[in-house]
C-alpha cells in the first residue's frame, strides 16, 4: 500500500546543532513523518566560492532517517549567497525600470545570466553527488517557487535574449508585424532589436504582452530543466518544483521533465474551495499523487501577522482535503517559528521557543485519522467529466482580459467548478488525453487548437462524449489575433452555426429560456447563434431571434455551443450526470475506490450541511449505518461506505 506523508519545511542551518535532535523528538510527537530542507541554504553550502561544505547537511539528514523521518532535499538555487550576488552583477534581475534588484531578500537570480546557470550547475551537481542515493531521501524540489514576478527580468541579456527567441519564432519581422497587426497605430518595427519588452504605465499591445510572459515562463522552464537533467543522473527519487495557485506559469508545460507536482498555498480560512479546485487540477497534470509542500498552519506572516485567525477545526479540515483529492503528502510552512529575520512573524507548527500551538493538534488529529484510513486516501479517483482550465488562455486573458474586470482562474472556478462540487471533476489544460472522460466542458478556453485540441475534442464527441464549449472559447489565435474568416476558428463549423454577435460586456436586461419555457439564467457575456438545433433562446434585450445555447449530434456524442455564463443549476442541466450524493453546497464530496462506493465528505465553510444517501452507507469512522438525510457538522469529516 502507498505511503503518506505529513511534514514541514525546516531550516537545521538556523538552529545550533543541539536543537536537532530536539527537533526530531518535537516530529515524533505531532506525527510527522517527512521534512523538507535546503532551500535557502546556498550560503552554508558554500562558504566561499568554489568550497562546497555538505558535511552539516548530510548529518542532519542521516539523524532524520536514523529517526524514520525521511527528507525532500532543496536545491538552493532561490538564494545565491550574498558574496556571489555582489561579486556577479548580472546574476541579479532588473525591474521594468531598470533598476537592479538589491541583494536584500530571495528571488533575485536573473534565469538568462550564464553566471548564474553556471553556478547553478556548480551547487546543483554537488548536492546530487552526495545525496542522490542516500536512503533517507524520497525526493528533490528545484528551486522555490519560481515565477516570473513583476513580469521577469528586464535585464540587457533577457532583452537580447527575448529578440532572438522572436527571430527564431517569426523568421522575418514582417511576419512578426503581421501576425501582431502592428501596422494599426504604425507601430511596425523595422527589426528584431527593436522590439523591447512592455513597461508598467503604458497601454500596453496584447501581443508583445503575451511574447513577453511566454519568453519569461520559457526561461524558467529551461532553467528547471537544466537542474532535472543533472540530478536525473544521480536519483531515482521524484523530482519536483514547489509551484504556486496560478496557471499563468503553466503546470503542464513547466513540469514536463519532472517527476512529481509540488504546490504552495496560503488561501484564508474561507477558501477551502479554491484548494479544492487546485487539487482536482494537480491531481490531473501527472496523472499522479501531488505533495502539498506548504501551506499554513495558523497564519501567514513578513514583518507582521496575515490572512486572518483559522477558526477552530480549519486546520484540521485544511490537512484533510489535499488527501481526499489526491495527494499522498502535505506539508505546512513552517516547522518551528524562526528566531528573527524576514517572516519573523509566520505561523509554525511550533513556536521559537518549541511550544505547540493550540492548531497545530488538529494536525496531528488530522494525521492520525488519514493514517487510520490510508486505503481509503490511497484508492482511486475516477472522473466522468472533465474541466478546462488552460495557461494559454489564463495569459491571453491577462494580455487582453476583453471583459471587465475579468479574472480567468476565478470565473473557471467559481462559475464552473463549484456547481460540481458533488462530482468528481478533473480539471485538465489542454494536453491532457480526452479518453476516459464522458463529459468535456470548455468555457473561455479563448485558443481552442493547441496540442492538437481540435482533432481530439472532434474524434472525443463522435466517439460518443458531450463537449459543452464557450462562451468565448476558440476566439484567438496564439498571438491574440481574432480570427477573420468566422468568429469561432472551427467550433462554428462543427456545429453547423453562425455566432451572429458577441456581447461582452454585463446586461441584466438580456434574458433567455429553455426550450420548455424555463427560465435559463445568464450572465456576463452574451453570444448570439443562428442556424442551429437551439437548446435556449434569447427572450429579452436587442436580440432578434437568436439562440443562446445550441447543440448538434456528431457521431455517437454531440457539441453543445454555450452562448453565456450560465447558472449552476442550468449548468448541470447540460451535463446529465448523477452527483456522487446530494448534498448541501458547503459540503465537498469525493467518491474513492475501485470496486465498493466510497465518500469522502467534508463541510468545508464552517456550518452545519446535510448529505442524501441513495441506499444503506457505513460510517468507516464511526461504524454507524446511515441512509436518507443526515447532518454534517461544521468543520467534520466523514468516510462512507456502501453496503
Amino acid at each position: 500500500m502507498k505511503k503518506l506523508y505529513f511534514g514541514a519545511a525546516y531550516y537545521p542551518e538556523l538552529w545550533d546543532k543541539s536543537e536537532i535532535d530536539e527537533d526530531i523528538k518535537r516530529c515524533k510527537e505531532l506525527g510527522l513523518n517527512v521534512l523538507r530542507v535546503g532551500e535557502f541554504a546556498w550560503g552554508k553550502m558554500e562558504p566561499r566560492e568554489g568550497e562546497y561544505d555538505l558535511d552539516w547537511l548530510e548529518c542532519v539528514v542521516d539523524k532524520l532517517h536514523k529517526a524514520g523521518i525521511v527528507t525532500v532535499m532543496c536545491t538552493p538555487t532561490c538564494t545565491p549567497p550574498r558574496y556571489m550576488l555582489d561579486k556577479y552583477e548580472e546574476m541579479r534581475n532588473v525591474s521594468d525600470r531598470g533598476v537592479r534588484t538589491k541583494t536584500s531578500w530571495r528571488c533575485h537570480p536573473c534565469k538568462t545570466s550564464h553566471i548564474m546557470r553556471e553556478k547553478n550547475r556548480g551547487i546543483v551537481t554537488e548536492m546530487a553527488k552526495r545525496f542522490g542515493s542516500h536512503p533517507g531521501i524520497i525526493g528533490w524540489q528545484i528551486d522555490n517557487e519560481l515565477y516570473p514576478y513583476g513580469g521577469g527580468c528586464y535585464c540587457p541579456l533577457c532583452v537580447k535574449e527575448f529578440q532572438k527567441y522572436l527571430k527564431n519564432k517569426f523568421k522575418t519581422v514582417d511576419a512578426l508585424n503581421d501576425a501582431w497587426g502592428m501596422s494599426r497605430w504604425s507601430l511596425d518595427y523595422q527589426s528584431f532589436d527593436a522590439v523591447n519588452p512592455p513597461l508598467d504605465g503604458e497601454w500596453k499591445h496584447p501581443s508583445l504582452v503575451k511574447a513577453w510572459w511566454d519568453f519569461q515562463c520559457r526561461q524558467i522552464k529551461t532553467y528547471i530543466d537544466e537542474q532535472a537533467e543533472i540530478l536525473h543522473k544521480y536519483t531515482k527519487v521524484p523530482i519536483g518544483t514547489d509551484m504556486m495557485s496560478n496557471n499563468n506559469l503553466g503546470y503542464y508545460e513547466t513540469t514536463h521533465s519532472l517527476d512529481i507536482v509540488q504546490f504552495n498555498h496560503y488561501n484564508k480560512a474561507e477558501e477551502l474551495y479554491e484548494t479544492e479546485f487546485w487539487y482536482d487540477f494537480l491531481r490531473c497534470v501527472k496523472d499522479k499523487p501531488f505533495w502539498v509542500t506548504e501551506t499554513q498552519v495558523g497564519w501567514n506572516g513578513s514583518t507582521f501577522a496575515a490572512c486572518g485567525a483559522r477558526p477552530t477545526g480549519n486546520c484540521f479540515i485544511n490537512t484533510i482535503l489535499p488527501f481526499a483529492h489526491g495527494a499522498d503528502m502535505n506539508m505546512y510552512w513552517l516547522f518551528r517559528a524562526h528566531r528573527n529575520g524576514h517572516e519573523l512573524s509566520h505561523g509554525a507548527l511550533y513556536s521559537t521557543s518549541g511550544q505547540l500551538y493550540s492548531v497545530s493538534f488538529e494536525v496531528e488529529e488530522a494525521i492520525k485519522l488519514i493514517s487510520k484510513h490510508e486505503k481509503t486516501f490511497t484508492s482511486p479517483i475516477k472522473s466522468d467529466i472533465a474541466l478546462s482550465f488552460s495557461s494559454t488562455a489564463a495569459n491571453t486573458f491577462m494580455a487582453a482580459p476583453m471583459l471587465e474586470n475579468f479574472d480567468y482562474t476565478a470565473t473557471i472556478r467559481d462559475k464552473y467548478y463549484t456547481a460540481l462540487r458533488h462530482y468528481n471533476v478533473d480539471v485538465i489544460d489542454t494536453a491532457h488525453s480526452l479518453d476516459e472522460y464522458k463529459v468535456v466542458i470548455s468555457p473561455f478556453m479563448c485558443h481552442a487548437r493547441e496540442n492538437n485540441f481540435k482533432e481530439r475534442i472532434t474524434e472525443f464527441v463522435k466517439s460518443g462524449g458531450t463537449w459543452i464549449v464557450g462562451p468565448m472559447t476558440d476566439i484567438v489565435d496564439t498571438e491574440v489575433t481574432k480570427y477573420t474568416k468566422s468568429t469561432l476558428s472551427f467550433v462554428e463549423e462543427m456545429v453547423g452555426a453562425e455566432l451572429l454577435y458577441q456581447r461582452p460586456i454585463e446586461n441584466p436586461q438580456f434574458k433567455a429560456e429553455w426550450n420548455d419555457g424555463t427560465p435559463c439564467e445568464i450572465s456576463m457575456c452574451y453570444d448570439s447563434f443562428l442556424f442551429a438545433n437551439p437548446l435556449a433562446t434569447y427572450t429579452a434585450g436587442d436580440f432578434g431571434k437568436e439562440y443562446a445555447v445550441v447543440q448538434k449530434e456528431i457521431g455517437k456524442g454531440k457539441v453543445i455551443l454555450v452562448g453565456s455564463v450560465l447558472s449552476h443549476k442550468d449548468l448541470r442541466r447540460l451535463i446529465e450526470q448523477n452527483p456522487i450524493l446530494k448534498a448541501s453546497d458547503n459540503v465537498s464530496l469525493t467518491e474513492r475506490g475501485a470496486k465498493t462506493k466510497t465518500v469522502i465528505a467534508v463541510e468545508i465553510e464552517n456550518k452545519q450541511g446535510f448529505i442524501e444517501f441513495d441506499g444503506r452507507y457505513k460510517s468507516l469512522l464511526t461504524g454507524d449505518v446511515v441512509s436518507g438525510k443526515i447532518t454534517i457538522e461544521p468543520y467534520s469529516v466523514d468516510i462512507f461506505e456502501k453496503i
